[in-house]
């Protein structure tokens, strides 16, 4: 399995969630399981790639701003939204953009 996300030429969409997070753990890994799970079967959905350190990045890849905003008004992401505030992030950011082109590098070994 690669890294990264298969994502399909340009354009599409891309959520950058940026977030710094409290500790201790409260469920937040079964949730965080679960809502990458729920967005894989939203219509529109094209993947995501995820990093954490001091400061955890996901990338979330979309077809259009209205399959981003269908996913954003999901019963159970709403939920996860309200106690990301809550109990599990000290700070978040979230950056919608479009990808207009885009271009790789794969080491052949």
């Amino acid at each position: 399995m690669s890294a990264f996300a298969n994502t399909p030429e340009p354009p599409y969409y891309a959520v950058i969630f940026t977030s710094v997070r409290t500790d201790g753990d409260n469920g937040y890994a079964e949730m965080a399981e679960e809502m990458l799970r729920l967005a894989a079967e939203q219509l529109g959905y094209l993947g995501a790639e995820s990093a954490r350190n001091e400061i955890g990045i996901t990338i979330s890849y979309w077809q259009s701003l209205e399959a981003i905003l269908n996913w954003k008004q999901n019963e159970r992401h709403l939920i996860a939204q309200l106690r990301g505030k809550t109990e599990w992030y000290q700070q978040f950011k979230i950056r919608i953009c479009k990808v207009e082109r885009a271009y790789e590098f794969t080491e052949n070994r």
